[in-house]
Order: C-alpha cells, then sequence, then structure tokens
C-alpha cells in the first residue's frame, strides 16, 4: 500500500494503517532522537513519545512536506524539549547493552559487503563522533544534528530554534569548529602517544 493510501487510513483513525507508517519510520525517528540525546533508553522514550504524538495530531499533516520530514521534526522537537528541561547531557557508550528479560545483548548493525575491519572502523568513529556531539554544549550540538544529521536548512534551523538566522550560522560555525580544533587536538595526541 502506498504511503499517501496508509496516512489517510491514519488520519480516518486506522490503527493499523498508522501502524504500517510507524514501521517504516521507525529506525529514522530513533536514529534522530538518539544523536540527540545521546543514550538507547532515552532515545527509546523520544521515538515512542513521536509516534504517539504524531498519532494525536495526524490530521493536521497537509502533505506539504513528506510524511518522514513531518515526523522527524517531531521526534526533534521532542528532543529539543527534554534537553531544554534538563539543561545538561549524560555521556554513555554506544557499545551500551541492551536488557532483555532473557539476559543483555549487545547492539548489532547489519553491515552488507564491508570487511570486519572497515564495520570496526565505522564503529569506532561513531563512537567517537558521538562522544564529541555529547560532550559539546547543548546550541552547538543542537545545530550540528539539525545540519548535518536532519539535513534542515538555515531558515528552518532558525524558525526551530526560535532565533534569527545570524545566529543559527554563527552556531553552526561555533560547533564546527569546535569541532575541527577537538578532533586536531586528539589526532596530535595519538601522534604524540603512538596510539
Amino acid at each position: 500500500m502506498q504511503e499517501s493510501e496508509l496516512i489517510k487510513k491514519a488520519k480516518k483513525g486506522d490503527i493499523a494503517a498508522f501502524e504500517e507508517l510507524v514501521r517504516l519510520h521507525e529506525k529514522k525517528v530513533y536514529t534522530i532522537a538518539y544523536k540527540y540525546m545521546g543514550n538507547y533508553e532515552d532515545a527509546g522514550d523520544i521515538t515512542q513519545e513521536t509516534f504517539i504524538k504524531a498519532y494525536q495530531v495526524i490530521e493536521t499533516f497537509r502533505g506539504e512536506a513528506s510524511f518522514g520530514t513531518w515526523v522527524y521534526r517531531i521526534a526533534a522537537n521532542k528532543a529539543l524539549d527534554e534537553l531544554r528541561k534538563r539543561k545538561k547531557f549524560q555521556i554513555t557508550s554506544l557499545e551500551e547493552e541492551i536488557e532483555l528479560e532473557a539476559g543483555s545483548v549487545s547492539k548489532e548493525i547489519a553491515a552488507e559487503d564491508v570487511t570486519p575491519e572497515e564495520y570496526y572502523l565505522q564503529q569506532e568513529t561513531g563512537q567517537y563522533l558521538q562522544q564529541l556531539l555529547n560532550e559539546m554544549r547543548e546550541e552547538y550540538k543542537v545545530v550540528i544534528i539539525m545540519r548535518e544529521v536532519e539535513g534542515r536548512t538555515y531558515e528552518e534551523m532558525a524558525k526551530a530554534l526560535d532565533c534569527s538566522l545570524g545566529t543559527v550560522k554563527s552556531r553552526l560555525s561555533r560547533a564546527r569548529n569546535h569541532l575541527k580544533e577537538k578532533i586536531m587536538q586528539d589526532r596530535r595526541e595519538q601522534l604524540r602517544y603512538g596510539r
């Protein structure tokens, strides 16, 4: 069934159609939530809250953007609201284990046509970048995620953050410079200590 048909049915209260929309978009929503929150548990909570909100307001979806873009913005806004409440970040490992009834398991990502070495490097790089994001000030972390992960325009960012276009550009420039400086500093330390 086409996504447009699922949306029409969901607007009429068809829960099965909405569940299919969730299935189509939950991985991306979770990824966005994780980038903002930095840990699995909070990302799961934000994902759940996002789809609850989307279900409650689906009749307001006008189709000006894709359903995916619409629901991803809800996720980003939910995460931003939560971060504003907390005013601090937690640093957690991307290797965090998931607790199940039968015990704990490690999160695994299937990789096609990737060697074990490439997969390890990708995981290590992802961990490193997530750690850098977690260590950034909130206003820098948010603009990096909005621009580089979500692909939002400067105008969309300014509207979502309720600030001027100049402020968005300034924060993004500072955030990128901060990341660049931190990466260069880490590389110098690696070379110095032969790691």
